[in-house]
Formats: structure tokens, sequence, C-alpha cells
């Protein structure tokens, strides 16, 4: 195993590509909740704005790319999860949040759980805006303004919707700064302004998300 391969197979090492992979991840979300966005325009604006994106000749390329990061993130992730479990083969009796300085809070705690959540969401979630039903644009491409408000009519769909974009939000409000850490952008001048831009923008990204839901539930797709 050369010298390259055996840092990224350490605890370092996954961190870094964790942090980075999480990172971009991030950008990645702050792009599609700006595209998703303009659906509050109508179905003209929306429309025209996913068929020229989906023939930008670099999506697909684009699109490989942001899977092998998942990938990635996903698989670095559980597998330091699991050394982290081997290391400590008796748990805690009792898990107690030791308050400032310290940043253990719910969400660090829970990161695992809300990746795996995210994990089943994300696979729900492609197959139905990606591979799911296909409806011609009369001005050509497809009508992904009615998927969305077709898709959102369904009360079961935006509930369950709804609790993954506070997963999100709660997967995020830890990993921003987890990842800014593992890249080793710690300092004590910058980052409890960094913390609360973090915080911030998980909250903002996940609350974008969701009022999009609903707005399509109780009047995009009633209009």
């Amino acid at each position: 195993m050369s010298s390259r391969a055996r840092i990224l197979s350490s605890s370092v090492g996954m961190k870094l590509l964790i942090g980075i992979t999480g990172l971009g991840l991030f950008i990645y979300l702050i792009v599609h909740i700006g595209g998703n966005l303009m659906v509050f325009f109508g179905p003209e604006v929306f429309n025209r704005y996913a068929t020229t994106l989906s023939s930008n000749p670099l999506i697909p390329v684009i699109e490989v790319g942001l899977l092998l990061i998942f990938i990635i993130h996903v698989y670095k992730t559980i597998r330091m999860f699991l050394a982290n479990q081997a290391a400590r083969p008796v748990a805690y009796r009792k898990k107690r949040f030791a308050g400032r300085p310290s940043r253990k809070t719910i969400a660090s705690a829970t990161m695992i759980l809300s990746g795996l959540w995210l994990l089943v969401f994300i696979v729900i979630h492609v197959r139905t805006f990606r591979f799911g039903n296909v409806y011609e644009w009369p001005a050509g491409g497809h009508d992904l303004y009615r998927l969305e408000m077709e898709t959102f009519a369904n009360p079961l769909t935006v509930g369950f919707y709804v609790i993954s974009m506070l997963v999100v939000g709660s997967h995020l409000w830890h990993g921003i700064s987890s990842s800014l850490q593992s890249l080793g952008l710690d300092h004590p001048k910058v980052t409890p302004a960094v913390l609360v831009a973090g915080k911030a923008a998980a909250a903002l990204i996940a609350g974008a998300f969701i009022v999009i839901a609903l707005w399509a539930h109780f009047i995009g797709a009633r209009s």
C-alpha cells in the first residue's frame, strides 16, 4: 500500500475525505435550492430553467461526479463510525452533553442516524424526480412543474419530505462546522462566526425546501 493510500485510510485521512465531500455536497445543496426556488415563478419559468439545465452537456459529468462524492462520503463515514465503535467495545452507561465550550449536541450525536435516513430519502427522491413520471412540456422538454405539483399533492409525501428536510437541517447543523474543523479551518477568532453562519445556513436550506413542499401542497397543486 502506498503512503498516500495509507494516509487516506487513516482516521485523519478519513476525516479529511469526509470533510471535503461534505462541503462538496453542501455547495450542491445551495445550488439545488437556488434552482428549486424558481418554482414560485410558475411553470413556464421553472420548466425553462429545468430544460436549460438538463440540456447542458456537462450535466452527465456533474451527476457522475456528484454520485462519486456522495458514495465516498457515505462509505468513509460508515467506516469511521464502525472503527470508533470497535475502539470502544463497551458503550457509555449514560451520555451527557458537556455544555460549552463542547460542541456535543443532539445533532452531532445522531449524525450516523440522520445520514442513514437521508440515504433512504435520496434514493426515493431521485426515483421520484429523476426517473419518475415523464410529462411533455409543449414548449419543449419535460414538465417538471407538473410532476412536482402532483408529487406534493399527496399529504403523506409532503409529511415525509418535511421530516426529511428537518433531518437535513440537523445533519448540516453539525456537519458544516465539523467539515471545516476536519480541514483544519478552525481558529479561535473566526470559529464562533463560522459556527453561527453554518447553523444559519442549515436552517435556511432546510427551511427553504420545507416552504417549497408546503407551498406546492397547499397552493401550487390546487391552482
